[in-house]
């Protein structure tokens, strides 16, 4: 798992539940952290938990599967979810590509509504005044 805290326990709990061996990164000055002892084991995170390049050479040094981003951190980075596909390992979140084409918010609702998904109404509009804004509100 790449990120830290709460998060982790309760990654880590339904990984368990699931009969999935759970493995931490953890930087040196969270090496003893309440919710690191909650895991099967700990990595050493040489960087920091937006290094990208470090998060995958800890997976390969724990042999790991896949990468469960978390929230936050690398989680939302399409590119990091790119890269640790190439890898090998499975990502545990939407592609790089979902990433990219719901990242966008207005062109994520506009794809939802092609594809039938019902949407709340809204104002996708280049028209950012106060005007416009003020009159699509009271709609």
């Amino acid at each position: 798992m790449a990120n830290r805290g709460e998060l982790v326990v309760r990654i880590a709990r339904t990984c368990r539940s699931m009969g999935i061996e759970c493995v931490a990164l953890v930087t040196v000055d969270q090496a003893e952290a309440w919710w690191a002892a909650q895991v099967d084991e700990r990595v050493a995170l040489e960087g920091t938990y937006l290094d990208a390049a470090a998060v995958l050479r800890a997976a390969e040094v724990a042999a790991a599967d896949a990468i469960h981003p978390g929230y936050g951190f690398l989680a939302e980075n399409a590119d990091f979810a790119d890269a640790v596909a190439a890898a090998g390992l499975i990502w545990v979140g939407p592609s790089g590509d979902a990433m990219r084409a719901l990242g966008d918010k207005s062109a994520g609702r506009h794809l939802a509504a092609a594809a039938g998904v019902p949407v709340l109404p809204g104002y996708d509009g280049a028209d950012g005044s106060d005007e416009r804004l003020t009159s699509e509100a009271e709609r």
